[in-house]
This record gives structure tokens, sequence and C-alpha cells, in this order.
């Protein structure tokens, strides 16, 4: 039976017009192009692909830097990052830390972009990219996997005057750990460029340079050679007494026989197997110190003292008698000359004409 509302309409409309109005309210699904999903893009692309400038501030979207977008859904590849920026910036060359990071060290590329650009480029530093400008002569400029980049010693040499010298430091020991140069090379290279801004920072952390494994190993031999104790060995390899292989050290200081290990974070993953090794080492005659991250950062005084303490070697009495008639004089291990008439109680008796230092046995 149809209802009505007393004046003769019918009312069984109601609902379904209730219903069709809030269908209608429900925004559509965004239109997300295939081509825009791939890689990150520029506004003129995502125009270009049907997507205007105003969609771009939905969900689906996420800002990567000045005009440079991606798919909210796409998974960060740095080489499509940095083909972006290049599409943007054809002029510029990928300098610093992410030229560093295209030459196969461990480090971040894109915190930010670090890019250097003509002296008369428009280029400047946004969000996501910094640039500098400057003018590179074509030895500093290669180009890898199709995008410009600065050489290896030209990216040291930007990074050792941006950067502190352990920072710095890291970056020649992952260079040197990496075989993408070696000392030689970089000398050479310091010697030409040695008035060019870095190359003299760079020349002098040359001389401690070692190819460490890990950021931290470098970290922990800066903290020492800092503090005046001698420069370490790097990645030493060990034997016993009988010449066979007992491990690889990270630091070795061979004068004292002590083994500066640093534990990082996969130290808990090896523990039985560093375990295993730290005790062949003992039983070999090693002195073994192991540190940690946070050994470094809230007590690196202690660490220092206590490889300072390990060099210099445990402190024991050696018996120590001067020449000169004593008598029977016997206390202590260490025995002075010179006329004191009554000898005094304690570990020093001075030696001469000590009289009745032969009674101070009996006391």
């Amino acid at each position: 039976m149809f209802k009505t509302d007393g004046v003769g309409r019918l009312t069984g409309w109601v609902g379904a017009a209730s219903a069709w109005g809030h269908v209608a309210s429900v925004p559509g699904k965004p239109h997300v192009p295939l081509e825009l999903r791939r890689a990150p893009f520029s506004i003129a692309e995502a125009r270009a692909a049907g997507v205007s400038g105003k969609a771009l501030r939905g969900r689906e979207w996420r800002r990567l830097g000045r005009e440079l977008y991606c798919w909210r859904g796409w998974q960060s590849d740095p080489w499509l990052l940095l083909a972006a920026w290049h599409r943007m910036n054809p002029s510029a060359t990928f300098a610093g830390r992410t030229a560093a990071w295209m030459h196969g060290l461990a480090c971040q590329p894109d915190d930010p972009v670090e890019v250097i650009a003509p002296v008369d480029a428009a280029y400047r530093t946004c969000h996501g990219r910094h640039v500098r400008h400057c003018d590179l002569v074509v030895a500093d400029r290669i180009s890898i996997r199709e995008l410009p980049a600065t050489s290896m010693h030209r990216t040291l040499r930007d990074i050792c005057l941006r950067s502190s010298a352990v920072e710095s430091l890291v970056f020649l020991d992952m260079a040197l750990a990496a075989s993408v140069t070696d000392r030689e090379s970089m000398a050479r290279y310091v010697e030409g460029a040695i008035a060019s801004p870095g190359a003299r920072r760079m020349s002098d952390l040359m001389k401690v340079a070692e190819p460490a494994e890990s950021q931290m190993e470098t970290r922990l031999r800066w903290l020492l050679v800092r503090a005046g104790v001698p420069a370490p060995q790097v990645q030493t390899e060990l034997t016993d007494i009988d010449g066979r292989f007992v491990g690889r050290a990270d630091m070795y200081y061979p004068s004292a026989r002590v083994v500066v290990e640093y534990d990082g974070g996969n130290h808990r993953d090896r523990l039985v197997a560093d375990d295993r090794r730290q005790n062949q080492l003992v039983n070999a005659g090693y002195t073994v110190l192991r540190f940690t991250s946070a050994d470094l950062h809230n007590q690196p005084d202690a660490v220092v003292a206590q490889v300072r303490g390990a060099l210099l070697g445990p402190i024991r009495p050696v018996p120590f008698v001067q020449n000169g008639p004593i008598g029977k004089a016997r206390e202590g291990p260490f025995v002075q000359k010179g006329p004191v008439g009554r000898a005094r109680e304690g570990p020093f008796v001075q030696k001469g004409r000590i009289g009745g230092a032969a009674g101070l046995a009996g006391r």
C-alpha cells in the first residue's frame, strides 16, 4: 500500500531520493596515469599526462621538492629520483654526498640532493635540493649511468670543504675501502689543486686515512689520534706463535700486541663467532679492547684512557738496588744511596751509612 503525506501526494520516493543524493556527494576515484606511477615527475610532466597542478595536492601524490612530485605508492629508487631532477635541471652536475653515493660510497644521496650549477644558471636551493654555483673543469665532471656527476677526487674535495674533519675522514676511508681511488692518486690530485677550496684539509686527512670497514671504526680511530695516541694499523691479519691465522683486527698496535675492536649493531647476530675469535686472540697473547657507539658518544675520555693504558702495559714492581755498601738492609724493592742515619720505615730504604737498618727487618 502506498502512503500519502495527508494531501494526496505519494511519499514512497523519499528514501530513494536520499540514497541517490548520498551517492552523488562521494568524490570519484582520483585518476593516476600509469606513466606517473613509475617514477618522480615534474608539474609539466603531470599536466602532459592529464593531471592538473591542483589535483597534485590530493592524497594520491607526494611532494619531493619544488615542482617535483611522485605517486604515493611509488617504491623509492634514488636513481629515478636523480633522473627526474636532471630532467628539470639539465645543466646541473650532481656533487657532494649525492655524487659520492653515485660512485658507490655508503651515504644518503637525497637528503638533500646536492648539485653544482653554472655561475649564470637560475637554479636555486629549494626543498629537496641544495645548489652551489661554480664552473667545473672538464676533468672534474664525468657521467655515471647517463647522469652528470663530479669525479671521485673532486667529490672528496667538496666534502672536505663542507664537512667536519671526522666526517671528511669517513669519506676518505670509504673511498679507499671501496677501491674507487688510492692514496697515490689522491696525492697527485691534491698536489695539482692545492690552492682550491677544500684541498688543504683533504691533504692533511690523507695522512691518517685508512681503508676502514665501517664509519664508526673511522670515528674511533680519529678519537684516538686526536687525543695523541699513535695511529694504529687497520684491518691487520693476526697469527699465533705457530703462524696460524687467528683473526683480523679492526685496529692493531703491534708494539704492545693490543687489538682494538668496534662492536657494531650486527654484533649480536655474530656474538658466538666474535667470542670464539676473541678467545683465540687472547690465547695467542693479544690484549683485546672492545668498544661500542655508546662508549664513543658518552665516555670518549674513558676510551682513550683504556687504550693508552693498554699500550703502556701492566705496571709490575721490579727489584732495583743501586751500587754501594748496604750491610744487611733488605727492606723494600727500591734502595737508594745516601747517608740518612736511621732508616725510616716504608717501601723505600736509602742506602749508605744506615747503622741499625739491619734491625729494621725485625719490626
